[in-house]
């Protein structure tokens, strides 16, 4: 029953995010938004809406392991395992003028949430605080769009399948609140049935939500991401993944901290001892690519691939105190990063004198 829960729980949980995107767009794109501003928002945000979901649950459950784990796991997911298969399937070209504004913007989101969980808790006040960054976060994009609106009308594209949206206003809102419903059923069998697994596996909450958790709810940016690099689309493959991360730290933990009610999100020791971090690094990544303009090649996706699954790796050692974990992090450390820091550096170097030239 438990894998029936699970199965059915993504399955709501994917086809309630499309319904809720499509009914968004076009509600949106009717009442007079620009397409810039409907990608940017409605359709990250839409995507995220998985993630809002089970966090809010897990957090009225108090399963705060689960509504922690699931956001900082699915930034990891979404940047090392989404860019990766994207960037496999054809190299990804980056919008320089998106991305010089929205990565800085993840990474310090990502560097406020870390500054945040230092005691261990996300209060009502930290929460409030992530929504009125989301709420100026969006209002930015939109007088933005206004300013530049042959920017949004030439350069901004948004998924095909949001913007084709037929009927009426009452349509569209019906496509929204029956989006919803998927969402909220669907967090909730997901949820039972992960805490099933944990006590089934003998692992704990935080690695089935970092995990298992955060890879079902980011199944919406994989759709997404990998269909708009195979049509060639690849600024709304890599769009969708930072707009999605920047709404899963403001709004998933916005909402989630505030439904905890005055106890708060209580955070474990490893997600600021190393998770956290991870999924700051993650972020910091994509900055040598992504402010040159450079496309993500084929090989540089196989990496962030390949650095998704030695996390999942030390996440499963961790987590049954196995014998090979000091081996596993020694070689991780001494070898795998360091290399990789020599990397990024390297094509950072070589990128920016391509861009001078």
């Amino acid at each position: 029953m438990d894998v029936i829960f699970f199965l059915s729980g993504l399955v709501l949980l994917v086809f309630g995010a499309r319904l809720l995107v499509k009914g968004a767009s076009g509600l949106a794109l009717s009442l007079g938004l620009s397409p810039l501003v409907v990608g940017l928002t409605v359709v990250a945000f839409g995507t995220s809406a998985p993630e809002v979901a089970v966090s809010v649950g897990a957090a009225l459950d108090g399963q705060n392991d689960i509504a922690i784990g699931n956001v900082v796991g699915s930034n990891v997911f979404n940047v090392l395992f989404i860019l990766g298969a994207s960037a496999l399937i054809t190299p990804l070209i980056v919008d320089r003028q998106l991305t010089r504004q929205e990565v800085p913007i993840m990474i310090a989101v990502s560097a406020l949430l870390i500054a945040m969980l230092r005691d261990r808790v996300i209060g009502t006040a930290e929460a409030a605080l992530l929504l009125v960054l989301l709420f100026g976060y969006t209002a930015f994009l939109v007088v933005q769009s206004l300013r530049a609106n042959h920017a949004a009308q030439n350069g901004a594209r948004v998924d095909a399948g949001a913007t084709r949206v037929g009927g009426s206003r009452l349509a569209q809102a019906i496509m929204i609140l029956g989006g919803l419903a998927c969402l909220v059923i669907g967090s909730r069998l997901l949820v039972t049935a992960a805490v099933s697994f944990a006590k089934a596996l003998g692992v704990s909450d935080l690695v089935v939500g970092l995990t298992i958790v955060a890879a079902g709810t980011s199944l919406p940016e994989v759709a997404t991401s990998i269909a708009a690099a195979i049509k060639g689309e690849r600024d709304i493959a890599v769009g969708n993944v930072v707009g999605s991360n920047i709404f899963n730290i403001l709004g998933c933990l916005g909402l989630s901290g505030l439904a905890a009610g005055v106890a708060g999100i209580t955070v474990a020791p490893s997600i600021l001892a190393f998770d956290a971090w991870v999924m700051l690094a993650t972020a910091i990544a994509c900055l040598p690519i992504f402010l040159t303009g450079r496309e993500i090649a084929r090989w540089e996706g196989a990496v962030f691939l390949a650095y998704y699954l030695f996390y999942v790796g030390y996440l499963i050692l961790a987590a049954e105190q196995h014998d090979a974990l000091d081996t596993y992090t020694r070689a991780m450390t001494v070898f795998v990063v360091p290399l990789t820091l020599l990397t990024a550096a390297v094509i950072y170097a070589g990128s920016a004198r391509r861009a001078k030239e």
